[in-house]
């Protein structure tokens, strides 16, 4: 059997942590390829190493002396060097970052830096070999991962290594130019690595026991999701889940590989395992609730616009002008209802409605802001009879008052807007009533 383990900053800040990843590893044999993220927090109110590089390199790419600010950086990674008891030395590493930083290679190139050094550290404390992760995985000339290269690169790499350790989050494109992913994308080097050598599992440590079923800034100890399918952790990612980076589900879902969230902390939980599909029954209808606040309504009437073909193309054109995305769009025979971030829209708002005026003569445009999104996601809903009744029963007597209803064809989902200030009482009221009551 052949696991990928990817730990998180938080699990690798310290050396005391860097013991806690190793006696993991240590543990199952199985574990044999190991993808790091760099340090992150000791304590609270501590920096993260990659935002002590950004603040470096800004440091130099504004012509200011750098060297204070890269010595305490190289202090935080021979901390752990010494708390482990190794001989290793990054004075070589901290030399070429210096001069790459003077020569101002790159903001991509300098955050990578944290990653590359907790990988050596890594590599020299297990004993496993290190690979740069600038050979194996390619961007192309857009930053967007070329999945057959690398692909490629990693099945060659790695075919006659026994035991590995990969840093996360950073590539290189076809010059050698180093390139990154967006924040978390140690989550997607990890995903990457389980799919060129076709691991039997993709283990993701960090700080939290898997995936809640709501919220525990909202709810008071939410319980644990103990099976999720790639579906049904889109559907929460895409509204604010974020334990998981989202674009790491879709490298492992093409080979069937399942993902287990793990806590470095509390190693005995089980925590969350995604899958494809489960003939497992949940333990409750729904998966989990997740939402967003900030969005906005523009709503549209106008009679017999159900008979008028092209109505909704050019409604969504004006959007698409003023660069624009939506989320929802809910409508009647005579309305059409288009819910976006209030964010993007309200330095465009008068712009939108003099396009929505120009190419579809409304009758009536009307908005309302300050609104939330609202996210029911489960599997289980598809076979339960009354889920959205008791969804807007329970609802009704929190006192929300229900702005939007949007389900998918799927019935995977269920999402409900309200407003802003009903927020945290309706994400409270729906895990009650599915997850407290289970009725």
């Amino acid at each position: 059997m052949k696991k990928v383990v990817k730990f998180g900053g938080s699990s690798l800040a310290n050396a005391e942590q860097f013991r806690k990843a190793g006696e993991i590893i240590r543990g199952e044999e199985s574990r044999r390829y190991v993808v790091p993220s760099a340090p992150g927090k000791r304590y609270d109110g501590d920096i993260k190493v990659t935002d002590l590089l950004y603040r470096c390199y800004a440091a130099a790419e504004e012509g200011e002396d750098f060297d204070n600010q890269l010595k305490a950086i190289k202090e935080r990674f021979y901390e752990i060097i010494r708390g482990l008891n190794l001989t290793l030395s990054l004075e070589e590493d901290f030399g070429e970052i210096r001069k790459r930083f003077a020569a101002l290679d790159g903001r991509e190139y300098a955050a990578s830096r944290g990653e590359y050094l907790n990988g050596k550290i890594m590599a020299a404390y297990l004993g496993y070999t290190f690979v740069d992760a600038a050979e194996v995985i390619r961007f192309d000339e857009n930053g967007i991962v070329d999945m057959d290269n690398t692909d490629r690169l990693m099945e060659e790499k790695f075919a006659g290594l026994e035991t590995a350790v990969l840093p996360g989050f950073y590539g290189a494109d076809e010059s050698g130019r180093i390139r990154t992913f967006s924040r978390g994308g140690s989550d997607v080097t990890g995903s990457l690595l389980a799919r060129a050598i076709c691991a039997d599992m993709y283990e993701n440590w960090t700080d939290v026991s898997g995936f809640l079923v709501a919220d525990p800034r909202i709810v008071d100890n939410p319980v644990p999701i103990e099976t999720i399918t790639y579906r049904e952790l889109r559907e929460l990612s895409y509204m604010g889940a974020t334990v998981l980076h989202e674009e790491s589900i879709f490298p492992v879902r093409k080979r069937g590989i399942p993902i287990n969230i793990r806590n470095t902390n509390h190693p005995e939980d089980p925590g969350t395992l995604i899958v494809e599909s489960t003939c497992k029954k949940p333990k409750y209808v729904i998966t989990g609730i997740a939402g967003k606040k900030g969005f906005c309504s523009i709503n549209i009437e106008k009679s017999m616009m159900n008979s008028e073909i092209g109505f909704g193309r050019r409604v969504l054109q004006v959007f698409e002008d003023q660069n624009i995305s939506f989320e929802h769009i809910p409508s009647g025979i005579d309305t059409m209802t288009v819910y976006v971030h209030q964010s993007e829209f309200e330095d465009k708002e008068q712009q939108v409605i003099a396009g929505i005026h120009r190419l579809v003569q409304p009758d009536v445009v009307e908005m309302e802001s300050d609104l939330a999104l609202i996210a029911v996601v489960g599997r289980g809903m598809k076979s339960t009879r009354g889920t959205a009744g008791r969804l807007f029963s329970a609802l009704a007597h929190a006192n929300v008052n229900i702005k939007m209803i949007d389900q998918g064809s799927s019935e995977l989902n269920i999402i409900i807007g309200v407003e802003n200030r009903d927020f945290e009482a309706a994400v409270k009221a729906v895990y009650d009533i599915f997850v407290m009551t289970r009725i």
